[in-house]
C-alpha cells in the first residue's frame, strides 16, 4: 500500500467523522484509530465502516474507534498531515473509559517497541535453552542489555508520553524520571566503610536517609510504571502554578527549576513509597488469585480476553501486567493470553478452509497468519469470526480451556509481548513449557476443529459483476436496479431537508428520505445484505449498485432498543422483503428523530439518479431512477 493510499483512506474516514472540524482530538493504538469528536451525531458509522482499509468501527467509552489494523499507524500519519489535532482522545466517559484512555494514550506511542524488546528476550531465551553456555558470553550480554534496558529505564519512556497527556514539559519530566533511577544506578551517597553507595543500596545496608530531617522511605524505580506517572501528573500542577506566579522574564528557566527542586523530593518521600504500595498490592492480589486457582483464573481471563478487546477495553489490564512484571520480574496474565489468541487465529484458519466465498477467503488467511504470528487479532475478529459468530464463541471456549491448562502449570512470561506463535518462547523460564504449549495446541485444537465440524453460516457469494458492467442497457441484470422503491410508508422530503450534514449534503451519495408513519421497514431493491444493523442496512445488487437504508438519525445511540431486525447480514432479499419493525413511539420518546433516508452510495454504471416519489408514499412504490 502507498502512501498516497494511506492518505485517500484518512480523507475518506474524515468525511465520514464529519470533517476535520468535528475532530476535537485523534491519538491511536495498536490497531484502532480512536477518534474524540466535537459533534458525535455528525459521524456516519456505516460511511466510515464501508471506508476500503478499514475493518470496522466501535463507539465506546465516548469515542469513536476506526480499526485499521497493523497499518494503524500510517492512516494516523496521514491524517494529521490533513489538518487533524493529535493529542489523547480523552473522552467524558466513565471511569473506566477515562482508565483505558489514559492507559492507551501513554503506553501505546512505545507499545511496539515494548514487544519488540520482549520478542528479543523470548529469542535469547530460547537460544539459552539450546547451548547454556551461550548464557555467559559477552554477546548474550550486549543482547540482553538491548533487550533489558527499555524495561528497566521505563520510567524515561513513560516521562515523555506521561508529559504530554499532562500537559507538562517533556524534558522537565525526564529530569524527575531520571533522579527515581538514579537512586539505583548511580553511588553518591558514602556508606560504611567509606565505600560510596547508591540511594537504594545505602538504604538498604540499614543507613539513615532523610530529606531536610524527613525520613524517606526508599524503594526501587528501575521500571516503575505508577510511581513515574503519578510524578508527571504531581509536576504538570507545579508547572501550572509556578507559570502563574513566576515572572515572564525568568520564567523560561525558573519553572523547571522549581518543578525538579520540589517533585523529585516530594516523589521520594510520599508519592513513591505510597504508589509502589498500590502497585504491589494489585500485582500481589493478581498472583494470590493464581495461587488459589490458576486453572479458575487464567481460564476466566483467557476465554474473556477477546471480547475485551471487542470493545476495546483490554488496555486497562497493560499496567497490571506491567506491575506484575516489576514487582516479580514475570506476568502470569501474559501468559494466559497465548491461548486466546491462537485460538482465535486457528479458527480463522478453518473459516478458509469451509467458506466457499472467496471474498471472505481473501480477508480470513492474511488475517489468520497475522494473529497466528503477530498476535494482532482484531482483523480476525471483525473481519471473520464475529461476522460469522459461531467461529467466534468456538475460539472464546478453546482459549478458555487452553488458558486454564496453561495457567494450572503455573505459566508466566519474563517480558511484555503481544502473545503469538513466535513470542510464546516467552514463557520459557517460568512454570511448566510443556504444559503452555499443550495448552496453546488444546486451544487451536478446540477452535478449528469445531468451527470445520460444527461449522457456521456461510456468507453468500457475491453474484460475478463483469458480466453486468458490459450488459446493454435493456438487460434484466440492469431493468432489476433501474428503479428503487420506496422502504416505507410516509411522507416524502428532498434529502437536502434532512436535519443532518452528511446526508443533507449528498456526501454520501444521492437520494430521498421519508418521515415514516409505520415502523415496517422493506428492502428497496434486490440483493445481498453487506451490513445489517439494527438501524441501517446496506444492499449491494447483482449489478454492482450499493443503496443504503438508514433508519433514524443518531438512533445507533439506541443500541438496537426499538429495532426488531427481520434479517442478517450476508443475506439474500428481495425487493418488498422486511428488514425491520420499528417501534417509532419509542425512537420518538427517547428523542431520536425516525426520519428514514434512502441513498445510492455507488451508482455502478449509472450516470445518475432521479427522485420520483413526493408526498405521501406506500411502500413498494417507485421512489429512484437510475439513469445511464
Amino acid at each position: 500500500m502507498t502512501t498516497s493510499k494511506y492518505a485517500t483512506i484518512a480523507e475518506d474516514v474524515l468525511r465520514g467523522v464529519g470533517g476535520k472540524d468535528n475532530v476535537r482530538s485523534l491519538a491511536h493504538c495498536a490497531t484502532r484509530l480512536r477518534f474524540v469528536l466535537v459533534d458525535p451525531a455528525k459521524a456516519d458509522k456505516a460511511a466510515v465502516e464501508a471506508t476500503s482499509g478499514v475493518i470496522t468501527v466501535v463507539e465506546a467509552g465516548g469515542q469513536f474507534q476506526v480499526v485499521i489494523g497493523n497499518t494503524v499507524g500510517k492512516v494516523y500519519e496521514a491524517a494529521l498531515a490533513q489538518g487533524v489535532e493529535a493529542g489523547s482522545a480523552a473522552s467524558s466517559g466513565g471511569l473506566l473509559a477515562r482508565t483505558i484512555d489514559l492507559v492507551t494514550s501513554i503506553f501505546t506511542p512505545f507499545l511496539w517497541t515494548l514487544a519488540a524488546v520482549g520478542l528479543l528476550k523470548a529469542f535469547l531465551a530460547v537460544a539459552v535453552k539450546i547451548s547454556p553456555g551461550f548464557g555467559t558470553s559477552s554477546t548474550y550480554a550486549i543482547w540482553f542489555a538491548a533487550a533489558d534496558a527499555v524495561f528497566q529505564f521505563l520510567p524515561i519512556l513513560l516521562a515523555v508520553t506521561a508529559a504530554k497527556r499532562f500537559k507538562a514539559n517533556q524534558f522537565t519530566a525526564m529530569a524527575v524520571a531520571g533522579a527515581l533511577i538514579y537512586s539505583a544506578t548511580v553511588a553518591v551517597i558514602p556508606g560504611k566503610g567509606g565505600a560510596t553507595l547508591t540511594l537504594q543500596a545505602f538504604d538498604a545496608a540499614g543507613g539513615k536517609l532523610t530529606f531536610l530531617g524527613i525520613p524517606v522511605v526508599m524503594v526501587s524505580y528501575l521500571s516503575a510504571v505508577i510511581p513515574t506517572v503519578l510524578a508527571v501528573y504531581f509536576q504538570s500542577h507545579v508547572e501550572r502554578l509556578a507559570e502563574r506566579v513566576v515572572p515572564s522574564v525568568v520564567r523560561n528557566f525558573a519553572v523547571p527549576l522549581i518543578a525538579i527542586a520540589i517533585v523529585v523530593p516530594v516523589t521520594f518521600l510520599a508519592i513513591g513509597p505510597a504508589s509502589t504500595w498500590i502497585g504491589d498490592g494489585i500485582a500481589s492480589g493478581v498472583d494470590n488469585l493464581w495461587g488459589l486457582a490458576p486453572w479458575a483464573a487464567g481460564g476466566v481471563l483467557a476465554g474473556l480476553w477477546q471480547v475485551f478487546v471487542l470493545f476495546g477495553v483490554h488496555w486497562a489490564f497493560v499496567p497490571i501486567m506491567t506491575q506484575q512484571l516489576t514487582a516479580s520480574g514475570h506476568s502470569v496474565m501474559v501468559a494466559s493470553l497465548f491461548a486466546p489468541v491462537l485460538a482465535q487465529a486457528a479458527a480463522t484458519f478453518a473459516v478458509v478452509l469451509r467458506t466457499r466465498n472467496r471474498d471472505l477467503k481473501v480477508v480470513a488467511g492474511p488475517a489468520a497468519v497475522s494473529a497466528f504470528l503477530a498476535g494482532i487479532t482484531e482483523p480476525a475478529i471483525y473481519g471473520v469470526t464475529l461476522r460469522l459468530k459461531r467461529p467466534f464463541v468456538f475460539a472464546c471456549v478453546g482459549g478458555a480451556i487452553g488458558g486454564a491448562v496453561a495457567a494450572a502449570g503455573g505459566s508466566a512470561a519474563n517480558g511484555f509481548v503481544f502473545p503469538g506463535a513466535i513470542t510464546v518462547t516467552a514463557t520459557l523460564g517460568v512454570g511448566s513449557f510443556a504444559l503452555q504449549l499443550i495448552g496453546c495446541g488444546i486451544a487451536m485444537a478446540v477452535a478449528f476443529g469445531l468451527t470445520l465440524v460444527l461449522g457456521f453460516k456461510d456468507l453468500p457469494a457475491a453474484a460475478p459483476t463483469s458480466g453486468a458492467a458490459n450488459a446493454p442497457a435493456g438487460d434484466a441484470a440492469e431493468d432489476a436496479v433501474a428503479t428503487l422503491q420506496i422502504p416505507v410508508a410516509g411522507k416524502v422530503v428532498p434529502l437536502e431537508e434532512v436535519p443532518d450534514q452528511v446526508f443533507a449534503s449528498g456526501a454520501m451519495g444521492p437520494g430521498l428520505a421519508v418521515v415514516p408513519s409505520d415502523g415496517k421497514v422493506y428492502a428497496p431493491v434486490s440483493g445481498i445484505l453487506e451490513s445489517a444493523m439494527p438501524h441501517a442496512f446496506g444492499i449491494r445488487t447483482d449489478s454492482g449498485v450499493e443503496v443504503l437504508v438508514h433508519i433514524g438519525l443518531n438512533t445507533v445511540e439506541l443500541r438496537g432498543k426499538g429495532f426488531t431486525p427481520a434479517v442478517t447480514q450476508g443475506r439474500r432479499v428481495n425487493a418488498g422483503d422486511l428488514l425491520t419493525e420499528v417501534d417509532l413511539e419509542k425512537v420518538m420518546a427517547a428523542g431520536y428523530n425516525p426520519i428514514t433516508v434512502l441513498i445510492v452510495t455507488d451508482p455502478g454504471r449509472h450516470t445518475s439518479v432521479v427522485p420520483t416519489a413526493t408526498g405521501v408514499v406506500e411502500p413498494r412504490r417507485a421512489a429512484l431512477e437510475l439513469i445511464g
